[in-house]
């Protein structure tokens, strides 16, 4: 019975006015930005909604915006790419969520995204502890991203404040840290994206016509750092190698990675998720011929956040059974 009110839901919609979708990415020269850019492009040819991708700044302010800006009266529904430790903390209510929860729901699990530490050669900064006393850029005030560098920096220094340690302190976008770094204004910044990273990209082919080398900071799993996050994030977070050949750098760089999941309000009408998801997964070739980490978007990879505490929505969750990836 109630998976024939939310047709009959869906079709008084269709017939009224298309869902209206915004999915909320990143900034420019991030991956989200671009990955979510093609995905409304898939959603609105296919019809399945009316789908607008807005730049924001990042998992969390696009989880912000799935709680407080959803409008089911309205057919406004804000959607998502959001990190699954960002995730895990809206739906637990935990940080900027303390005591509203996000009522978040997955539709389908990205890419892997990778966490780089980055500087050059030439600054001699070789570990965490050797930020102390740099000009350092810990992404985008209040992200995830930031609260990331913050707890490894704390693991690594005792007492770690960003306004006493960093000689000093930016907040930015991994375009305008990428710019920074590369006219030599900023020593390092703190990114998480898929690989290869546009601006990182650049960067590294910027550093190269100037005769400098990009260099990632490793982040070994067995060291305290990583330790102390896979803890406060079970099941979540895990570890990886940014191979050398992504950015020309001299090593293959250990380091944290994290499933990036696409995510929308548990107020989302089954049969918009079921079209939503149906339509992204007809049409992935063309996801991954417009955004190079979307190459990992693939149904089996889909399903692979199955099982933690955040649960999918059920009109994923009827798609992928469709598609034999559920079982």
């Amino acid at each position: 019975m109630s998976r024939l009110l939310g047709l009959c839901l869906f079709l008084a919609l269709g017939l009224a006015q298309k869902p209206q979708v915004l999915i909320g990415t990143g900034g420019v020269g991030g991956v989200y930005f671009y990955y979510g850019t093609a995905v409304a492009e898939i959603l609105n040819k296919s019809g399945a909604v009316q789908a607008q991708a807005m730049q924001s700044g990042g998992s969390i302010e696009n989880l912000l915006l799935l709680r407080d800006r959803t409008d089911p009266a309205r057919g406004v529904y804000y959607c998502g790419t959001a990190l699954p430790d960002a995730v895990l903390m809206a739906h637990q209510g935990e940080e900027r969520f303390q005591g509203k929860p996000a009522p978040v729901r997955i539709l389908f699990t990205m890419y892997p995204n990778y966490f780089h530490v980055v500087t050059t050669e030439e600054s001699g900064i070789r570990v965490l502890q050797d930020l102390r006393g740099k000009r350092v850029s810990t992404e985008v005030a209040g992200g995830i991203i930031e609260y990331e560098a913050r707890t490894l920096m704390a693991a690594a220094i005792p007492g770690f404040d960003p306004r006493v340690h960093f000689a000093k302190w930016e907040r930015l976008r991994v375009a305008e840290s990428a710019q920074m770094l590369s006219e030599g204004n900023l020593d390092a910044f703190f990114w998480s994206g898929g690989l290869p990273t546009g601006s990182i990209l650049e960067l590294a082919g910027s550093l190269a016509r100037k005769g400098k080398r990009l260099f990632l900071v490793p982040l070994p799993p067995q060291s305290t750092p990583v330790q102390v996050l896979q803890r406060r994030f079970p099941g979540v977070v895990d570890t990886g190698v940014i191979p050398k050949g992504v950015y020309n750098t001299r090593y293959d760089t250990p380091t944290l990675t994290f499933w990036n999941v696409f995510v929308c309000p548990a107020s989302l009408p089954e049969e918009v998720a079921y079209a939503m998801v149906k339509a992204v997964f007809e049409n992935v070739a063309t996801l991954h011929a417009a955004v190079a980490p979307a190459r990992d978007t693939t149904l089996e990879n889909a399903v692979r956040s199955r099982g933690g505490k955040v649960p999918y929505h059920e009109g994923a969750v009827r798609y992928f059974r469709e598609r034999g990836v559920w079982r």
